[in-house]
C-alpha cells in the first residue's frame, strides 16, 4: 500500500480516500463492462453522425461530384464555405461545455443539439446557392460545437482517470468510421448521379426522396429521411442517457456506491460546479500550452479529414472520383486501428506524452514523404503515415488533460477551451489547400508537419514539467502546502494539492 492508501496489487481490495470505502476488482472489472455497453455506442454513435452531418467528410467528397459547380463558386469559395462552420463552433464549445449539468441537465442538452443539427444537416443537402450554403455551415456550427466538449465531460462521469483515454479513443475511432464510411458511402452515392435530374454531390450530403410524379427532389422528403436517424437518436438521448451515476437506470444501489467509491480514489475530485474553480482554470499556463497544442494537432486533423480526397486525387489524377474515394477508406481504417492500441497502451500504462509524441513524429514523417519528389506509391504511403499518428495525436490529449483537473468547474473549462482554440485551427486548416496550388499541395503539408512538430514539442516540455512535479510529490518536498489545513480545503485545491496524483 502506497502512502495514498491505494493498493496496486491487481487481485487486492482498494482502499480509497477518508471514508475507507473498499473497492473489489471483479466487480470493478463489470461495472467498466457495463458502462461500456450503457455508455459508448451512444456517444460513439453521437460522434459519427456529427462528423457525417458536419459534412466536413461529405463536403470534401462532394467536392469531387460537381459542389462549387452547381452552387456556381469558386475554390476559395468552397474553402470559405467549409471554415466558416468553426466560427460558430469554436465561440459555442465552451459556453455549451458551462451549460451542461450546472444549468441543463446532460441527456437534455445533448439531446437538444443532436435534434438541432440533424434538421440543419438536411438543409445542406437542399441549398441551391453560396448564401444558403453559408447560412447552413454557421447554424451547423454553432449546434455542434456543444456535442465532442460534451461527451468528453460527459465521459468523467462515469470513468476514472486511468480509463479515460480509451473510452475518448472511441469517439475518435467514430470519426475514422465517419472517414471511411463517408468514402464508402460515397463511392455508391457517386453513381446516382444524374438520378431524378441531380448530381452526385447532393446526393452525398442529402439521402433524399423523389416525388415520383414530378421525378424531382422535394425538399420536405429530404428533411424526413436524411433527418430522421439523427432527430430520432436526439430524442431518444432524453431516455438512453443518464445525468450521472445517481440517474443511470442501468446501474443498480451496488454499482452507483461503487461510482462514488472509485471517485474518491481522487483527492479534490468534484462534480460541484463553481465558478472560483473556472477563474483558477483561466489563469493555469499549463492548460494554455495543451490549447496551443491541441491547436496545432487539429490542423492536422481537419485539413486530413477535409481534403484527402483531394490530396489522393493529386497523387492519382487518372483515377475517378469513385477509386478516390475507395482509397481514402484504408487510410482512415489503419488510423482508427492504430489509435485503439495506443489508447490501450495508453491507460494500461498511464503515461500520455511519449505515447503523443512518439505517433505525432510519424505523421510528421508522413508529410515529409508527401512533400519529397517520390512517386505516387510513396505519396500514398505518406497518407498512411499521417493517419497513424492523426487520431493518437489529437486524441489522447482531450483525455490527458481533464484526467489532471478533478474539479468539476475547472475541468470544464480547461476541455472547452482546448478544444476551442483547438478547432480553430479548422478556419486555418480550410485554407491550406487551395485548388490552384494543387497537384502537390507543397504548402500544406509543409505548413501542417510544421505545426504538428511544434505540438511535439509543447508535449515534451509538457511531460517533463509533469513528471518532475510527480517526483517532488512523491518525495514529499511539496507536503508544506497543506500543512495546517482541513481535509476539505486539502480537496479544494484539486490538481494543487499535492495529495493528488497528476498523470504524465
Amino acid at each position: 500500500m502506497d502512502e495514498k492508501g491505494e493498493i496496486h496489487s491487481p487481485t487486492a481490495t482498494k482502499t480509497y480516500g477518508s471514508d475507507h470505502a473498499e473497492i473489489d476488482p471483479v466487480k470493478e472489472r463489470k461495472l467498466v463492462r457495463k458502462l461500456d455497453l450503457c455508455i459508448v455506442p451512444v456517444v460513439m454513435l453521437l460522434y459519427l453522425l456529427s462528423f457525417l452531418d458536419r459534412a466536413q467528410v461529405n463536403i470534401g467528397n462532394a467536392r469531387l461530384y460537381g459542389l462549387e459547380e452547381d452552387l456556381g463558386i469558386n475554390g476559395n469559395q468552397f474553402q470559405t464555405a467549409v471554415s466558416l462552420l468553426f466560427v460558430t463552433y469554436i465561440l459555442s464549445e465552451l459556453p455549451s461545455n458551462l451549460i451542461l449539468k450546472h444549468y441543463v441537465r446532460p441527456s437534455r442538452w445533448i439531446s437538444f443539439i443532436t435534434t438541432a443539427w440533424g434538421i440543419i444537416a438536411t438543409l445542406t443537402g437542399i441549398t441551391q446557392n453560396y448564401g444558403g450554403l453559408i447560412a447552413c455551415r454557421l447554424l451547423l456550427g454553432l449546434v455542434e460545437g456543444g456535442l465532442f466538449p460534451g461527451c468528453a465531460i460527459y465521459l468523467t462521469f462515469f470513468y476514472t482517470k486511468r480509463e479515460l483515454a480509451l473510452r475518448i479513443g472511441y469517439l475518435f475511432v467514430s470519426a475514422a468510421i465517419a472517414g471511411a464510411f463517408g468514402g464508402l458511402l460515397s463511392y455508391g452515392i457517386g453513381f446516382m448521379d444524374g438520378v431524378a435530374g441531380q448530381r452526385g454531390w447532393r446526393w452525398i450530403v442529402s439521402m433524399s426522396g423523389i416525388d415520383e410524379e414530378r421525378r424531382t427532389l422535394t425538399p420536405s422528403t429530404k428533411m424526413i429521411i436524411e433527418g430522421l436517424p439523427t432527430f430520432v437518436l436526439g430524442i431518444a438521448c432524453c431516455w438512453i442517457l443518464a445525468d450521472d451515476a445517481d440517474t443511470a437506470h442501468y446501474l443498480n444501489a451496488e454499482e452507483k456506491q461503487l461510482i462514488l467509491a472509485r471517485r474518491a480514489a481522487n483527492p479534490g475530485q468534484t462534480e460541484t460546479f463553481e465558478w472560483k474553480d473556472v477563474r483558477k482554470g483561466l489563469k493555469d499556463w499549463k492548460i494554455w500550452a495543451f490549447c496551443a497544442a491541441q491547436f496545432c494537432m487539429d490542423t492536422m486533423l481537419y485539413g486530413y479529414s477535409t481534403f484527402l480526397p483531394t490530396i489522393i486525387k493529386g497523387i492519382r489524377p487518372d483515377a475517378s472520383a469513385a477509386i478516390v474515394q475507395v482509397l481514402t477508406i484504408p487510410c482512415y481504417t489503419v488510423g482508427a486501428i492504430c489509435y485503439m492500441m495506443a489508447a490501450r497502451f495508453s491507460d494500461w500504462r498511464q503515461t500520455r506524452g511519449p505515447v503523443i509524441i512518439a505517433f505525432g513524429i510519424f505523421s510528421v514523417v508522413g508529410y515529409a514523404l508527401l512533400i519529397s519528389d517520390n512517386g505516387s506509391q510513396v505519396h500514398y504511403a505518406g497518407c498512411f503515415l499521417v493517419a497513424l499518428g492523426l487520431y493518437v495525436a489529437v486524441g489522447i490529449p482531450l483525455a490527458w488533460l481533464p484526467t489532471n483537473t478533478p474539479r468539476y468547474g475547472k475541468r470544464t473549462t480547461a476541455t472547452g477551451l482546448q478544444l476551442t482554440i483547438g478547432n480553430c485551427s479548422g478556419i486555418m486548416a480550410s485554407f491550406l489547400y487551395p485548388t490552384e496550388e494543387g497537384p502537390r499541395f507543397i504548402r500544406g503539408h509543409a505548413v501542417t508537419m510544421s505545426l504538428v512538430a511544434f505540438g511535439c514539442v509543447i508535449y515534451a516540455l509538457l511531460y517533463a514539467y509533469l513528471k518532475r512535479e510527480i517526483h517532488k510529490r512523491d518525495a514529499g518536498e511539496r507536503d508544506a502546502a497543506i500543512e495546517g489545513l482541513s481535509d476539505e480545503e486539502i480537496n479544494a485545491l484539486g490538481d494543487d494539492s499535492p495529495r493528488f496524483q497528476l498523470s504524465a
